[in-house]
């Protein structure tokens, strides 16, 4: 059955730049107050309830999250390029039966994530190392967290429908209002109540809380396809395996590049407090590229998807070559913006000559390299968008994760110095980048030999 899909926002038309910015920029803004989220969620704790608690919070409890939350935003990623797909061939059956099925996924992996989060939550901050005197702090407020697993979940699930459909405002705008609600429940629960972590745990599963009941109001008030039912959330088998082999291949990749950046942590400790604090704070300025890239990225995804579902392969093929385009220019800017203000930016965070010193040797060697890594983000993108994500995921542990670790248990020993640790930044980036450059153009991506197969 195929139909038109009402109150849609089909990327499969019209001027691609503009689309691909229109689509780009909400996703920008979302992880920028994502980012404005954490730094004032660990404000609040730092401030009324001390050092040990804002490290019970932050630090090695966020790495231990993400081992598991990033797994499963990368069973999402399976979710965004099926419905994507279905939505640019305007199936209104198949859209409605991948949107139930996501959300039937979602329910599952919240009670996964929900048992095995709280299971482990010693066990993990026990092997991260986390001090004493912050274990018992940092174990309640996991346990919190993991408790609240199923909303955490849905709101990645119900953000990936939405941007699958073309839709990068709604999700936006829910991600606000959860920032919003944290912020004060944290003010109200930390400051006011005197609850501890446990008020800024219970904080952040409301406010996630509100962001499902949102998705769930706004997709139940649609009138076309996309129209959710509770009584019809279920696994529709083919739908399903379609989705986990896209998304499990990218969430197994998500453990990797984490485990990866633990072990570059590691090392960068491994040369003191000064070289530890410098990379802490050039690491809050960094993100400001990986902002920009991953949104991108996430643009390029959803944008291909629909075009290929739509069997529109040049009109794919060009939105590629615009991202890459505008990526391109964009990591000019930035770089050049770092060179020129990037000491200032430091020191937000510092006034320690030292630090600072080091924290600008960083910067300096690690942003004119930024322009390799652009390929890896976008490409990976547009191919998972037509369907593929086995080989892309391959690539990437491999020539990112693989390949630094590597690098990272032996060049030190020729080079013992910070800047032979970051070498592993600029070595990594190139050989991935000529790896995907190479299966992209020469590995029949968008099925050009046979008419695009979406079941």
């Amino acid at each position: 059955m195929k139909a038109e899909i009402t109150g849609s926002n089909s990327i499969t038309e019209g001027v691609i730049w503009k689309q691909l910015l229109a689509f780009f920029f909400p996703i920008l803004f979302g992880t920028f107050f994502q980012q404005l989220y954490n730094t004032a969620d660990a404000i609040i704790v730092g401030q009324f309830l001390g050092k040990e608690a804002l490290a019970a919070v932050g630090g090695g409890t966020g790495t231990a999250i993400n081992l598991l939350i990033g797994f499963f935003t990368g069973l999402a990623s399976g979710a965004t390029v099926v419905i994507s797909q279905h939505f640019g061939a305007k199936n209104e059956e198949r859209v409605s039966q991948s949107i139930h099925t996501s959300m039937a996924l979602a329910l599952a992996a919240g009670v996964i994530i929900t048992i095995i989060g709280y299971a482990c939550t010693e066990p993990l901050l026990r092997l991260i190392g986390t001090p004493d005197d912050v274990l018992p702090l940092a174990i309640t407020y996991m346990h919190i967290y993991f408790l609240g697993g199923i909303p955490i979940v849905i709101y990645n699930m119900g953000a990936a429908i939405f941007r699958a459909m073309g839709d990068s405002r709604t999700p936006f705008y829910f991600l606000l209002i959860s920032c919003v609600t944290n912020i004060i429940l944290d003010i109200l629960f930390v400051g006011g109540i005197g609850m501890g972590v446990e008020g800024a745990a219970i904080a952040t599963v409301i406010s996630q809380i509100v962001s499902v009941v949102l998705i769930f109001w706004t997709l139940m008030r649609r009138k076309d396809s996309a129209k959710l039912q509770i009584r019809k959330i279920a696994f529709e088998g083919k739908l399903l395996k379609q989705m986990l082999m896209i998304g499990f291949p990218a969430g197994i990749q998500s453990i990797m590049y984490t485990i990866s950046n633990l072990i570059i942590q590691a090392s960068i400790n491994g040369f003191g407090t000064d070289t530890a604090a410098a990379w802490a704070a050039w690491s809050k300025l960094d993100q400001i590229f990986w902002m920009f890239i991953n949104a991108f990225g996430i643009a390029i995804t959803t944008f291909v998807g629909q075009n290929y579902g739509a069997g529109k392969i040049d009109r794919a093929k060009k939105g590629v070559r615009t991202v890459l385009l505008m990526g391109a220019v964009s990591t000019f800017v930035i770089e050049a913006g770092y060179f020129a203000v990037g000491e200032f930016g430091l020191m937000l965070f510092t006034t320690d000559s030292e630090v600072l010193s080091i924290g600008v040797s960083m910067m300096r060697y690690i942003v004119p390299w930024y322009i390799t890594y652009i390929a890896i983000e976008l490409l990976s993108g547009a191919i998972r968008g037509a369907g593929k994500s086995l080989i892309p995921t391959l690539i990437s542990v491999v020539g990112i994760c693989v390949l630094r670790m590597i690098w990272i248990f032996v060049v030190p020993y020729i080079n013992p110095t910070i800047l032979g640790v970051l070498a592993s930044y600029p070595f990594s980036w190139i050989v991935t980048s000529v790896l995907f450059i190479v299966y992209y153009f020469k590995g029949d991506i968008y099925n050009e030999k046979r008419k695009p197969r979406i079941a």
